[in-house]
C-alpha cells in the first residue's frame, strides 16, 4: 500500500499554503520570491506562491523570464541556503552564471559520522570511509542519486562501525546526486574572495528590500485572500519601492 502525504488546507483561504520550517512560525501564508539588482537594489522580479512551495522551485524559471524580458546579462547570483539544490546549481552553471549560495547546515544522526567524513574519489568514482575502506558505486535511483555501498564483511569487523551505521546488514550507504559536481563548484564559489564579497552584499540588498516591504509598506500581512490578490499586493508594493529608489538615484544625479 502506497503512503499518502497529507496536505493541510486552510478553511478560510484554500489557495494559501502551510509553511513549516526550522525556527519559523508554522502558518498558512504566501511567499514573495524576489530578485533585486546589485547596483541600485531595484526589484526586478516579485513572484508569489503558496507558503508550502519551496524557494528553489520557481527560481530558474523566474531567472529566465527576467533575462528574456529585460535582456539582462546576468553574471552572478547570490542566494540564501534555501536555494542550495543540485538543480539550481546545475541551472546556474548551464547559464554561465557565477552562483554564490549560503551553506546549509545539515543535522547528522547523533553519534554517527556526518557525510563530510567520507571522502569522494572522483577519479575512481568511490567514497573512502574514516577507516580507509572503499564504498563502491552500485546503482542510480530514479531521483538521480548514485548509491555507494560498503562491503558488509569488512564493516562487521570495523572498530568504527558503531559510529558509521546502525544498519542491521552492517553496510554503509552514501548517496551522491548526478549533479553534485555543480553543487560543489557553488561551494567553492562561496569560499572565494569574490564570492564572499558578493554574498555580503546580498544581505544589504535583497534582505533590506524585504525588510522595507514589511516595516514601511505593510507587507507583513495579506490584506485580501487568494493568490491573485496577494500577488497584486506584492507587485504594487514592489512598484512603490522601486519608484522611491529611482527618485532617490535621480536626485543624486541632479
Amino acid at each position: 500500500m502506497e503512503e499518502t502525504k497529507e496536505i493541510r488546507v486552510s478553511s478560510t483561504d484554500p489557495e494559501s499554503g502551510f509553511m513549516s520550517r526550522d525556527n519559523k512560525q508554522e502558518m498558512f501564508c504566501y511567499l514573495d520570491h524576489r530578485t533585486t539588482d546589485f547596483k541600485f537594489n531595484i526589484i526586478t522580479d516579485a513572484y508569489v506562491t503558496p507558503g508550502n512551495v519551496h524557494d528553489s522551485v520557481p527560481y530558474l524559471s523566474r531567472l529566465d523570464r527576467q533575462i528574456e524580458r529585460f535582456g539582462f546579462k546576468v553574471e552572478a547570483s547570490a542566494l540564501d541556503s534555501g536555494y542550495l539544490t543540485s538543480a539550481v546549481c546545475k541551472g546556474l552553471s548551464d547559464r554561465g552564471i557565477f552562483g554564490v549560495i549560503a551553506h546549509r547546515r545539515f543535522k547528522p544522526t547523533k553519534g554517527l559520522f556526518p557525510k563530510a567524513k567520507f571522502t569522494y574519489d572522483k577519479e575512481n568514482d568511490l567514497y573512502i570511509c574514516p577507516n580507509k575502506d572503499e564504498l563502491t558505486y552500485r546503482t542510480t535511483t530514479r531521483e538521480g542519486y548514485r548509491e555507494y555501498k560498503s562491503d558488509p564483511k569488512k564493516c562487521a569487523t570495523c572498530p568504527l562501525l558503531s559510529q558509521c551505521t546502525r544498519s542491521k546488514t552492517k553496510q554503509k550507504v552514501i548517496t551522491r546526486h548526478v549533479w553534485e559536481d555543480h553543487k560543489e563548484q557553488v561551494r567553492l564559489n562561496r569560499l572565494s574572495p569574490s564570492g564572499k564579497e558578493l554574498y555580503k552584499f546580498r544581505k544589504e540588498k535583497v534582505e533590506r528590500s524585504f525588510a522595507d516591504s514589511k516595516e514601511l509598506h505593510g507587507l507583513r500581512y495579506c490584506r485580501l485572500r487568494g493568490l491573485r490578490n496577494a500577488s497584486e499586493q506584492v507587485l504594487l508594493t514592489a512598484a512603490c519601492q522601486n519608484m522611491k529608489k529611482i527618485a532617490t538615484h535621480l536626485a543624486r544625479l541632479s
